[in-house]
């Protein structure tokens, strides 16, 4: 082996940082590894803040109801528990670090509204660069701390495991020896052409941990962003528009300039709507009209708007749904646990169950924090491994633009079993396996809508769609 330590970190954005940075203050020897520089991370582009229950009129069972609810009834309980619980020391430590949320005027934190929350309890900095100050913070504390090793610009090529325990990590530098592995690889959505996302979010981490021989759970769950700019052929096509300008008076309007459906409904409600009027009004776009806004409380929303052409205080801007977020990714328990031995997972490639079916808005940047914290928790307390095989030969390689136009095509916001079968054939793993999963549920819910399947299945409530390394599917009710 060339190095070995106590945790290695795959990931450098919001919850590789923090998960790194837990565990090295717990005492571990940490590697970090990151394919970019720390601050080019998903993460450190995010626009929605963190979801906690800090107003003194809210609390963890109205934002554990709000999640319920937005998950269409597949929530897993005991991760809905462990987030409402624990999100708001989350907050509170943040702060104590150094990390600056907007503030009132009376000094306390400025807290947003958003789709399917029945409160104000987003926490935001910058009015939409949250993830800009969080995960800068979070560079410089890592930067600092002695008992952290940082790789940047080293990829991960695969997990270190002979199928019964993981052992560590094979970079394109070398290999890693660790007691414990935590992938916080970030998603999937860039697997669908158009997309809010960055062009890295394709899934590395759940296609490298089947290699290796762990489950994956709900990839059928893609969030379909409702605001997206709608701008074909240009490089803004896709570009998200945070979900918290709704909360401010945002509106959607149709092709006649009609408001036509609830902002502030979840987001696959607001989706399908869109889906609708695209349909009966035979437009590629709907409006989202921002004219009422203080671009002030937005400033990188209206500059990219501007940057893209528009003038958004003069005239709505058009909008179409795109690829968010992956609810599905490396099945793990509420300490991050993998099915296999020594691999964690935090973050969006990690599926504890906590989102159901459609992820209640800036829930996520919730989980990295509170996850995060426990994964490192969990792997500061796993035994050395024996001395490790040699590693295989299988490589992670990315997938390409002809996966990308057909995961689009064949699993995009609404699907049939015919598309879904053709998608199975696709040679990305992940490709293949998200058409899989989607095939075992026939039923629309959240994320996931079937144009044969158009109804709900409650028989189907509380069940994940879990898939085994070779390929097999079970279904799993998760307490």
């Amino acid at each position: 082996m060339d190095s070995e330590f106590d945790v290695v970190v795959v990931g450098g954005g919001a919850a590789g940082l923090w998960t790194a940075l837990c565990a090295a203050e717990g005492g571990a020897r940490v590697c970090l590894i990151s394919r970019t520089p720390l601050s080019q991370s998903a993460s450190y582009w995010a626009q929605g803040g963190l979801a906690a229950s800090v107003e003194p009129g809210d609390s963890p069972a109205r934002h554990a109801a709000d999640t319920i609810a937005a998950g269409r009834g597949l929530c897993r309980p005991s991760a809905v528990e462990v987030l409402v619980d624990e999100a708001p020391a989350a907050v509170h430590d943040l702060r104590e670090r150094g990390v600056a949320f907007d503030l009132d005027d009376d000094g306390e934190l400025a807290l947003g509204l958003e789709g399917g929350h029945t409160r104000r309890r987003i926490v935001h900095s910058g009015g939409s660069q949250t993830g800009h100050e969080i995960t800068s913070k979070l560079a410089a504390m890592v930067d600092a701390e002695e008992r952290i090793e940082v790789r940047e610009r080293t990829s991960a090529l695969a997990v270190w495991s002979d199928a019964q325990r993981c052992h560590g990590l094979v970079t394109e530098s070398g290999t890693i020896a660790s007691a414990a592995t935590v992938l916080a690889t970030g998603g999937a959505a860039a697997l669908w052409r158009r997309t809010t996302n960055p062009w890295g979010a394709i899934g590395a981490g759940p296609v490298m941990a089947a290699a290796a021989g762990a489950d994956l759970a709900d990839l059928e769950f893609c969030q379909f962003h409702p605001t997206a700019l709608a701008l074909p052929g240009t490089p803004f096509d896709g570009l998200l528009i945070t979900e918290a300008v709704r909360g401010e008076g945002a509106t959607l309007l149709d092709a006649s300039g009609r408001r036509f459906t609830d902002e502030l409904a979840p987001r696959d409600a607001v989706t399908a709507a869109i889906l609708d009027r695209l349909e009966a009004d035979g437009t590629a776009d709907v409006k989202l009209d921002l004219r009422d806004l203080d671009p002030a409380r937005f400033p990188n929303v209206f500059s990219s708007l501007a940057e893209a052409g528009l003038e958004p205080g003069a005239e709505p801007v058009p909008v179409a749904p795109a690829a968010h977020y992956m609810m599905g990714g490396i099945a793990v328990d509420i300490d991050g646990r993998s099915s296999l031995p020594g691999l964690y997972a935090v973050g969006e490639c990690s599926c504890s169950g906590l989102h159901g079916a459609n992820r209640l808005a800036s829930n996520s940047l919730s989980e990295c924090f509170v996850f995060g914290r426990r994964a490192a928790a969990a792997a500061l307390e796993e035994p050395a491994p024996a001395p490790p095989s040699r590693p295989s030969s299988w490589r992670f390689g990315p997938p390409t633009e002809e996966t990308r136009e057909a995961v689009w095509r064949l699993a995009g916001p609404l699907r049939d079993a015919d598309r879904l079968y053709e998608l199975t054939g696709d040679p990305y793993p992940l490709a293949a396996a998200i058409a899989t999963c989607a095939l075992e549920r026939r039923e629309s819910r959240g994320g996931h809508l079937r144009t044969d399947f158009p109804g709900t299945d409650h028989e189907l409530d509380r069940v994940h769609i879990v898939l085994g390394p070779e390929g097999e599917t079970r279904r799993c009710s998760w307490a």
